[in-house]
């Protein structure tokens, strides 16, 4: 919890000092009045200046960031951290040296820094917020490889006839296979199994 003790001739002159001071809009903070401002003796001598406390509300992507940053420099790598924002959400761009460990066997580090981060990231949010962490183009080069076995896998049930039961996949994985062979003529895509188990099979429409 980040606090600060602040004074002014008035109230709002002494929470103006604070914003100032962190450079935050006052959405960002939680006023506490500690003193009130009060005249002295014949309205001059001795006054007392107001006291607030002003208590910084966490913003939940700044707070996901310095997670990241954190485990980053736990793990000594040097990345710098790149932002963008859309209607789905944020994505958090890594750029460094060295980012195959962060990235893992088919994502699978990755996928568990972003699943950290998002918990992190809506601890301090009222609304469910969404973060996406992508390294070295990853998620787009993983996306195509999906779509392209998709469909190989999809002219093999329609060669065999039998459907086809995929490896286990995360959600974003499931998503590209079930999306790419959406509107397929021939065969039709579900989910079978429980988390972390579930897996995408391909069938016959």
């Amino acid at each position: 919890m980040k606090t600060i003790v602040v004074t002014g001739k008035t109230i709002d002159d002494a929470v103006r000092n604070g914003l100032q001071q962190w450079n935050v809009p006052q959405e960002r903070v939680k006023v506490s009045v500690l003193e009130q401002p009060a005249k002295g003796l014949f309205g001059l001598i001795g006054v007392k200046e107001a006291k607030v406390e002003l208590e910084l509300i966490p913003d939940p992507l700044e707070e996901a960031v310095a997670f990241l940053q954190d485990v980053l420099r736990t793990m000594e790598l040097d990345v710098r951290i790149e932002q963008k924002r859309d209607k789905d959400g944020t994505e958090l761009h890594l750029h460094g040296t060295e980012l195959g460990m962060l990235i893992g066997r088919r994502g699978q580090t990755l996928d568990a820094l972003q699943y950290l981060v998002n918990i992190v990231a809506n601890r301090y949010s009222d609304r469910h917020l969404r973060i996406m962490i992508d390294a070295e183009q990853f998620r787009e080069r993983r996306k195509k490889t999906l779509q392209d076995l998709a469909e190989r896998l999809a002219e093999r049930v329609i060669r065999t006839k039998k459907e086809v039961v995929l490896e286990p996949m995360g959600p974003q994985e499931r998503k590209a296979i079930h999306s790419q062979l959406q509107q397929h003529p021939k065969v039709k895509t579900f989910s079978r199994g429980e988390e972390p188990s579930r897996r995408v099979v391909i069938a016959l429409r």
